[in-house]
């Protein structure tokens, strides 16, 4: 590693308290970048203006849509423990409308969907998200979608490592 990459290291283990893994591993090659996507990750994960059900939810949409399965992997169990029911999770997976969506679930499920299906959110919606989830969870919302979906590019580009 150059000492550009192990000060980076360092600056990852005390903003998130262990190694670099999974897309940061390929960030690494980047050190600035993978410091600035760990910060922004840890604002999106952690401190948002979403409650974790619903942060969760917008990080499985994203995967989901990604087909992320290492992301999937990590955040459906945190989503189930965060109140989403297995029901709504696995119909996420199989790009179906989750079933008994609460009202907030509802806004934030189309809100993913029409970012990764139609690259925008239209007046009305994101009206309606204002309404029911606030503007600042709105634009944390969005800004989940955006940050998942760089980390599903990092991992589904991933080269396997070559064997010694």
């Amino acid at each position: 590693m150059t000492p550009e990459q192990r000060r980076a290291v360092e600056q990852f283990k005390a903003l998130r308290g262990v190694e670099p893994f999974g897309p940061f591993v390929d960030l690494l090659v980047s050190p600035e970048l993978m410091n600035r996507v760990s910060a922004l990750g840890e604002y999106l994960r952690y401190r948002s203006a979403l409650p974790p059900r619903l942060s969760e939810f917008a990080i499985l949409v994203t995967a989901a849509h990604w087909k992320q399965r290492v992301e999937w992997d990590i955040h459906a169990p945190i989503a189930l423990a965060a109140g989403l029911s297995q029901e709504k999770i696995d119909a996420v997976w199989a790009h179906v409308p989750p079933p008994h969506l609460e009202p907030d679930e509802q806004v934030v499920y189309d809100l993913c969907t029409a970012l990764h299906r139609d690259q925008n959110v239209g007046p009305n919606l994101r009206a309606r998200a204002h309404e029911v989830i606030g503007e600042k969870a709105t634009i944390d919302a969005m800004a989940i979608c955006g940050y998942y979906a760089l980390l599903a590019m990092i991992l589904n580009s991933s080269a396997p490592i070559p064997e010694p």
